[in-house]
């Protein structure tokens, strides 16, 4: 992360804000009878992130309320998405949804959001400040733990376990890392943690780290993907090192996931709620709009989905391809 970047992306705010207040149209916010809610995602290349854009458009149908959704091209740009909500802010939103890249990188901005009294609603990600009113989030780490016992199940509780995992930047990162690896050690000593590798959510990074994963331990029975990009990654990985009998454990629901449950690549996955998500981060602005009391966190939900169930009304509901 380049701190001094970012640190030139904060003090860029006060001209920012003084072209809102020069009547930029593109940069208006607030002001209007309608309410206005800036949200800043993670990303947008995934699946997961159109969902929680179609889950808020259309939460803000309903509410009547304008919404903005975007996110950096990749889920390490760090700076652009510091850069996206330096820009939110200059326009005075009446709230702000934001899923940190990095938990402490914005935390400057989050002040100054705090300072200009614009309620921040944190979402998918936790953010290290007890600045946002409340997060809309999956339980990451309970989830993460679901995952770490249906891999334990599928390989008998023991052998070698790796893991790809998106970042150690965001909280979601970190949680559904932590989570996994806290069930393993307390629940199933017969099995090997491999040492963690990162692959920035990227497809071909983590297809890469899978194969040399393979390559170094022929001998791996399992490996877990942390969001959609790690998951597709480490099944392509599977599929291009042409090794039979790994058993493939991910996060998220997209289409290539789907595929590979179906032909029985990926033994199964946690698939959160994007939709649910983005509905509940516009109504908690709402209420944070209209001065209402929120609680810390909103848990928007997992499940385990697998070729048994994916089929099940409740599991079909909450996929997203």
């Amino acid at each position: 992360m380049n701190i001094r970047r970012i640190g030139a992306a904060v003090a860029a705010l006060p001209l920012l804000l003084a072209m809102s207040a020069c009547g930029d149209d593109s940069a208006s916010g607030g002001s209007g009878d309608e309410p206005y809610v800036a949200i800043v995602s993670k990303g947008f290349q995934h699946q997961f992130w159109q969902a929680v854009k179609q889950g808020a458009e259309q939460q803000a149908e309903k509410e009547g309320v304008r919404i903005t959704f975007e996110g950096p091209a990749t889920e390490t740009d760090v700076e652009d998405q510091v850069n996206m909500l330096s820009n939110a802010l200059a326009k005075s939103p009446d709230a702000i949804g934001f899923a940190a890249l990095d938990s402490k990188a914005a935390e400057p901005l989050l002040q100054q959001a705090q300072s200009q009294d614009i309620p921040v609603i944190a979402f998918d990600s936790g953010v290290d400040s007890d600045i946002p009113v409340t997060t809309a989030a999956t339980d990451n780490k309970a989830a993460a733990a679901e995952a770490a016992k249906h891999m334990a199940e599928l390989i008998g509780n023991q052998g070698k376990v790796a893991m790809v995992v998106h970042d150690q930047t965001s909280k979601s990162g970190t949680d559904r890392r932590d989570g996994f690896v806290e069930w393993m050690e307390q629940n199933a000593p017969d099995v090997e943690l491999l040492p963690v590798q990162y692959g920035d959510g990227d497809q071909t990074k983590s297809a890469d780290i899978t194969k040399s994963i393979i390559q170094s331990n022929p001998d791996v029975a399992g490996i877990y993907g942390s969001n959609e990009g790690s998951a597709i990654g480490v099944v392509k990985g599977v599929e291009e090192s042409g090794k039979q009998g790994i058993t493939v454990v991910g996060f998220d629901s997209g289409q290539a996931q789907i595929d590979a449950i179906n032909n029985g690549v990926m033994a199964g996955a946690i698939t959160q709620n994007p939709v649910g998500m983005g509905e509940e981060l516009v109504k908690a602005a709402v209420k944070a709009i209209d001065g209402e009391d929120l609680p810390d966190t909103i848990d928007t939900g997992f499940y385990w989905y697998d070729k048994s169930n994916i089929d099940d009304a409740e599991i079909q509901a909450v996929l997203y391809q």
